[in-house]
């Protein structure tokens, strides 16, 4: 068996990582066998040279190797790519044609992205894993096939199986062994190797001088975190050898080529889940501001009553403090409380009879019988789907906090006598 640095000048790779190394040897100790094969990683990170290293070492490597990549091939036409269809299997459908898995029989399939296959393509290729067998698009002939699959994905598979997008059978078929390359920011020791190995491609490619950092830039090279992996690095490197009259780069000058530098070497939480107290769409966080306004037009509802039954708003100020200070949260001390109600809900200004010889008109308190009609007319406006939206919202709050409503109540942003009241009103 070659060792870890053959197969890396065979394959032209860089870097004296021991998480990297360690991935090569992995690689090379499963070769020989037809066992699949998953390779994980983040997006740029050269996920691509493992397969091919699989191939090369296994007993098929005389045989086809393909890559296909899953992210890049329509839903609708996937599985004819990937198993072939018959004449007239579907609209276009001129003549029959061979999949990869037919062409590539005794040879290896590449899937990267394999995350990204849709749901009907995964029980497909589970029957591939399991039999060898697969059927064409539009025939009903069930044919074999003798290929090795090796995947690769970016995504996190156990959040996709969660959420219902890959087939916890399929993973762990394809996961029989598992190869994760480390991220860039993770090999700092590599980052300059790398460098310097695309500065030189780049400076035979264009016939220029190689360019070269000074200290400081190779300090900053190695302290930014790299999201776009080796593929951002070469990036970065072509751009300067291009753009850059002068061939020593200096610190200043590559961090104009960095991007968001005022974070890139801050720590940063990758795939951070969210907390149980976060809603889990928008649109449920849609309906708790619905529901969080229709409490604030009950409370104005309320205030609105006892200003119109007592006609005294300094009394009503001073016995509903609280609720005023609810609706209006700081607002009220920018201006006078007082003067602000009348205005917002168009009391007379009260009557001075020295300036005027107008008998004033006092404001008409309601009976008991019409008092809540114009309540009543909003409630019939609302939607049904909003009340059981409500309800949802309600008993969420609860299973989160327990079934402790204090702590739901303060969640939801209303009152525990309020949310008391709901829960009675529901029968929840």
């Amino acid at each position: 068996m070659e060792s870890v640095q053959a197969i890396k000048q065979r394959f032209e790779l860089i870097g004296n990582d021991q998480k990297f190394n360690r991935a090569l040897e992995k690689a090379m100790q499963v070769a020989p066998t037809d066992i699949s094969v998953l390779v994980t990683g983040e997006s740029g990170v050269g996920k691509e040279s493992i397969p091919k290293i699989i191939h090369s070492l296994s007993h098929r490597k005389h045989a086809k190797y393909i890559a296909v990549n899953c992210g890049a091939i329509p839903e609708g036409t996937i599985d004819s790519e990937l198993f072939g269809h018959e004449k007239g299997a579907f609209t276009g459908a001129t003549q029959t044609r061979s999949g990869y898995f037919e062409v590539a029989d005794g040879g290896t399939i590449f899937l990267d992205e394999v995350g990204e296959l849709p749901l009907t393509t995964q029980v497909r290729l589970l029957r591939v894993l399991e039999n060898g067998e697969f059927l064409k698009v539009g025939s009903s002939q069930v044919q074999k096939t003798d290929v090795r699959i090796v995947a690769a994905t970016n995504v996190n598979m156990f959040d996709a199986i969660k959420k219902e997008k890959f087939r916890e059978d399929l993973y762990y078929r394809l996961s029989t062994v598992e190869i994760g390359i480390p991220p860039l920011r993770d090999r700092q020791g590599d980052i300059h190797l790398l460098f310097r190995k695309f500065a030189s491609d780049f400076g035979q490619k264009y016939k220029m001088p190689t360019i070269r950092l000074t200290d400081e830039a190779i300090q900053l090279l190695q302290r930014y975190r790299w999201p776009g992996n080796i593929r951002q690095l070469r990036n970065i490197a072509e751009q300067i050898s291009v753009l850059e009259e002068n061939r020593e780069v200096s610190a200043a000058t590559l961090g104009s080529y960095l991007p968001d530098m005022s974070g890139g070497n801050l720590p940063a939480l990758v795939n951070q889940q969210k907390k149980e107290s976060d809603f889990s769409t928008e649109r449920e966080i849609l309906y708790k501001v619905l529901f969080d306004m229709k409490s604030d037009l009950n409370d104005l509802k309320k205030l609105t009553l006892e200003l119109m039954k007592e006609n005294d708003s300094e009394k009503v100020q001073e016995e509903n403090e609280k609720l005023i200070r609810k609706i209006y949260g700081n607002e009220t001390e920018n201006y006078d409380t007082e003067e602000h109600i009348t205005e917002v809900l168009h009391l007379p200004e009260p009557f001075e009879e020295e300036h005027s010889t107008v008998t004033p008109t006092k404001p008409t308190i309601p009976t008991a019988e019409d008092r809540y009609h114009f309540a009543e007319e909003i409630e019939e406006e609302e939607t049904l789907s909003l009340q059981d939206k409500e309800i949802e919202l309600i008993k969420k709050s609860l299973e989160r906090n327990n079934g402790k409503r204090k702590a739901a109540a303060a969640e939801l942003g209303i009152s525990e006598r309020t949310l008391y009241r709901k829960i009675k009103q529901y029968d929840l």
